[in-house]
C-alpha cells in the first residue's frame, strides 16, 4: 500500500538516493554528476515554497519515490506553466506508484489557480514515462532530436503538455 504526503525536510536524504540512482545508472536524467543531500536539499527546499512537492511511501514508511511541479522557464510570461518531475525507486516500479504520484501531482496542480499547463520532459527511450504521461493525458508536443550526451550515447527528448486548467 502506498501513501502519498506533501514533502518534509528529512525527506532529503532518501530523495537524494533515489536520484542519484538514475543520475549514475540511467539516461533518464542528463544530470551526470550525483549530488549531496545538501545540494538536493536546497533544491528541493526552494521548489517546495513555491509549488506542490509529493512523496510516495510504502507500508514499512520507506519513501517509494517523489514528484513535484517547478518553474519551465525563467521569463515571467511562462509563470502559468509549470514542469512536471517524478522518481520512483527501482524496486517500487510497476506497482502503481509512478501513476498515484502523477495523479496527486495533477490534482494539486488543478487546485492552484495560477496554473495552466504542465510540461513533462521525457527522454524519449525513456517508455514506461512516456506511456504513464499519455495514459493521465499528457499529449506529445515536440520532439527534440540528439539534444543530450550521456554515456556516450546521443539522446532524444519528448515533451508531453497537459492543460490543468
Amino acid at each position: 500500500m502506498i501513501s502519498i504526503r506533501k514533502y518534509r525536510p528529512d525527506d532529503a536524504g532518501r530523495i537524494t538516493e533515489i536520484y542519484n540512482h538514475y543520475i549514475t545508472h540511467t539516461t533518464i536524467t542528463f544530470e551526470t554528476e550525483p549530488l549531496t543531500v545538501e545540494e538536493m536539499s536546497a533544491r528541493l527546499d526552494s521548489i517546495a515554497a513555491e509549488y506542490p512537492l509529493l512523496v510516495a511511501e510504502d507500508a514499512d514508511g520507506c519513501i517509494a519515490g517523489y514528484a513535484y511541479a517547478h518553474r519551465w522557464k525563467q521569463s515571467r510570461a511562462y509563470r502559468p506553466t509549470a514542469e512536471t518531475t517524478l522518481y520512483v525507486d527501482s524496486r517500487h516500479q510497476g506497482h502503481g506508484t509512478g501513476t498515484a504520484l502523477l495523479r496527486r501531482l495533477i490534482e494539486e496542480c488543478r487546485c492552484d489557480a495560477s496554473l495552466h499547463a504542465l510540461i513533462a520532459c521525457i527522454t524519449a527511450d525513456n517508455a514506461i514515462s512516456r506511456r504513464l504521461h499519455e495514459r493521465e493525458g499528457f499529449l506529445p508536443v515536440s520532439e527534440f532530436k540528439a539534444v543530450g550526451l550521456k554515456f556516450g550515447r546521443r539522446l532524444d527528448v519528448v515533451d508531453y503538455e497537459l492543460i490543468v486548467e
